[in-house]
């Protein structure tokens, strides 16, 4: 069974940095698309920063300050946040195109972490 599990995220003042890792575990042949989304509640979640291995895509909100990073080696995807702001605040989502064996198979599945919750002070 493939999972997904963030950390890194916490409380931090407006202007910090913090880094968050998503570590993807199971019996893994291939990563595909890996990628970042958050979500405040009652609000749509939205996609911050994608990466497909050698490019990267990141919401207009987060460019110039947000890095997306990815170590294959490890499988791991990271999101380096510098400048935070207080809009930033929100639960932040690591998501995975991911190849790997299953029970009776396999194949591609799309993947979700559980979330961890960023808060950026003013």
């Amino acid at each position: 069974q493939v999972q997904l599990v963030e950390s890194g995220g916490g409380l931090v003042q407006a202007g910090g940095s913090l880094r968050l890792s998503c570590v993807a575990s199971g019996t893994i042949i291939s990563l595909g698309r890996m990628a970042w989304y958050r979500q405040a509640p009652d609000n749509q979640r939205e996609l911050v920063a994608e990466s497909f291995g050698d490019g990267a895509n990141y919401a207009n909100t987060v460019k110039g300050r947000f890095t997306i990073s990815r170590d294959s080696a490890k499988n791991t995807v990271y999101l380096q946040m510098n400048s935070l702001k207080p809009e930033d605040t929100d639960v932040y989502y690591c998501n995975a195109d991911i190849f790997a064996e299953l029970a009776d198979s396999y194949r591609w599945n799309d993947y979700w972490g559980q979330g961890t919750q960023v808060t950026v002070s003013s």
